[in-house]
């Protein structure tokens, strides 16, 4: 498979970093969707990247399959013996017809072609199988500290994120989802940082690097000196917490 024309690679470039400082996703999470899902045998994380969500759905299922578009993502992606990571695009899985208990998509959806990715989902989901799809935007630290980090995504870099980013602020509830809805598990995705993993984890941002790019500087150090008043001492790590959002439903 080609990379380039077929699918908007934004990541493959920072995948190690994207793997080092990207937060994981809560087990109560992966737990809800379990107990959802018909089955334990099979499990779909499209977009896996670096298998943030593939290995936390492995605690619950006896195989998942995670697949990326990209190389460099998998790559990276953490090793475990119950995923089977493969690349291709999220229109075209390989996988047997009905044959899935839950099919998730981790903050990868608005990347994706929506509708060519769900019709993939209806067919590979066996009847009354799951798919659960979700995102998180900003990080909340405190008052004074979110504001700075608002401030800073809405406008230092606000004019260079990709115009998909709206679904993410929207929680995915301006995207069609053709599944019988139930209520999205409500958790809140929680990790300790310092400033300069705080730092590391923002410089996975696709904003920023497309900054640089056009601006020919780097607007992440002068935010970190802001932050750094607020934080108090730079060596003890602070709770960031990232509430999600998503929609589940049923084939």
């Amino acid at each position: 498979m080609s990379d380039g024309p077929y699918f908007k690679d934004y990541f493959s470039d920072r995948a190690a970093e994207y793997a080092r400082f990207r937060p994981r996703y809560p087990a109560a999470l992966f737990r809800a969707l379990a107990e959802l899902a018909p089955s334990p045998r099979l499990a779909w994380d499209c977009g896996t990247g670096n298998g943030q969500a593939a290995v936390g759905l492995a605690a619950h299922f006896q195989r998942v399959v995670a697949t990326d578009a990209s190389a460099q993502q998998l790559a990276h992606a953490e090793r475990h013996p119950r995923v089977r990571y493969g690349r291709s695009l999220e229109t075209r899985s390989s996988l047997a017809t009905a044959a899935v208990d839950l099919v998730t998509v981790a903050q990868a959806l608005h990347w994706f072609d929506v509708e060519a990715f769900f019709a993939e989902a209806r067919r590979v989901l066996r009847p009354g199988g799951v798919v659960a799809v979700w995102c998180y935007d900003l990080a909340r630290v405190d008052p004074g500290i979110d504001a700075l980090i608002d401030r800073f995504a809405h406008e230092t870099v606000g004019p260079y994120w990709a115009p998909e980013r709206r679904n993410v602020r929207a929680g995915y509830r301006d995207l069609p989802f053709p599944f019988e809805e139930l209520p999205f598990p409500q958790c809140t995705m929680e990790q300790e940082f310092t400033p300069d993993q705080l730092a590391g984890y923002l410089d996975t941002w696709s904003a920023i690097r497309r900054y640089r790019q056009a601006v020919g500087r780097d607007p992440l150090p002068p935010l970190i000196a802001a932050i750094a008043p607020l934080w108090g001492d730079p060596t003890v790590p602070r709770v960031l917490r990232w509430p999600l959002k998503g929609r589940v439903g049923v084939r």
